[in-house]
């Protein structure tokens, strides 16, 4: 079983329009809503490659109801936390005339003492049935800025690996208790290190804690940095469409090559290839399947000095 925690989960909802005007009212084409956050798409594509997946974190309102009713018939199984605060949306507006996409996020739910000691009381006993755990995404208000890091470390103490994927002040110190793996944008990675030169902002969270760092470089596809070498995965040619959830594929891809031990060059290959078709759906948590059995035969992964 393959945990992922999403403690600022999230109703995802996709707006289709024409064309999107600034200052101008809009007639949408086409409403999803889908349960979203970043570990729910995770466990959603996991699933879809035939593991089993586990969400927990937080849900709560009418909100947090809705995404609980639409998780129930998917294949991850439920185990978020209920709080009093309301869940987030999320607003993916989608421009048909560029194939560009503006995204709108709400905070999330402000969360008491009380309920974050029920969310450890619950987390602990899911690590010890999980092969692999994934930290994913924002914190909502009210939970500790060094969250991430205490759960890096109740993972580490369990002996299961923990890929965390997150960004600013909760990366830095989750990086302090020394995670399996990260996986950050370009942009995040540069924040983190105060270089944009990707090798060498890589290179610098290695040495701040990282075990492994794959940093996602959009349509130049994915860099490894990790105990046995360092490698680069590009895809044949940039791909147009709905890139949110790609970065999720991602992950999904990096943790079941991780429980299925397979070389890097193939965890890179799967990564960049789900990434890509995860672009070509309409919707986050989901893939091209016919593209990505492509892709896999057209990613180029070369070795790094």
């Amino acid at each position: 079983m393959i945990l992922t925690v999403t403690l600022n989960t999230a109703l995802d909802l996709t707006y289709r329009v024409p064309e999107l005007v600034p200052h101008a009212s809009h007639r949408v084409d086409e409403v999803t809503e889908r349960p979203g956050g970043k570990g729910l798409n995770v466990a959603r594509v996991l699933t879809a490659l035939g593991h089993e997946s586990v969400v927990t974190g937080f849900a709560g309102g009418r909100t947090g109801a809705v995404l609980r009713e639409l998780l129930d018939p998917l294949a991850p199984v439920d185990a978020l936390v209920p709080v009093a605060g309301t869940t987030r949306r999320t607003i993916a507006v989608v421009d048909a005339a560029t194939g560009d996409t503006t995204q709108f996020n709400e905070p999330g739910p402000q969360i008491t003492a009380d309920e974050w000691e029920a969310f450890l009381t619950t987390y602990e006993p899911l690590l010890r049935e999980a092969d692999a755990v994934a930290l994913c995404g924002s914190l909502p208000p009210g939970v500790p800025v060094g969250a991430y890091a205490d759960l890096v470390r109740r993972a580490r103490t369990a002996g299961v690996p923990v890929l965390l994927d997150t960004s600013g002040e909760p990366l830095r110190r989750g990086l302090a208790a020394r995670p399996d793996l990260i996986k950050p944008n370009a942009d995040e990675l540069a924040r983190l290190t105060g270089t944009r030169e990707p090798l060498r902002a890589a290179r610098d969270a290695r040495r701040r804690g990282a075990h492994t760092v794959v940093a996602s470089l959009g349509p130049e596809g994915m860099l490894a940095i990790t105990p046995d070498g360092t490698w680069q995965a590009t895809p044949p040619a940039p791909v147009r469409g709905n890139p949110t959830g790609a970065g999720d594929s991602a992950v999904a891809a990096l943790l079941s090559s991780l429980v299925e031990d397979l070389p890097w060059p193939d965890r890179l290959t799967r990564a960049v290839a789900l990434s890509a078709a995860t672009v070509l759906a309409p919707v986050a948590g989901e893939y091209d399947a016919e593209a990505y059995e492509e892709l896999l035969t057209q990613i180029r992964v070369t070795s790094a000095p």
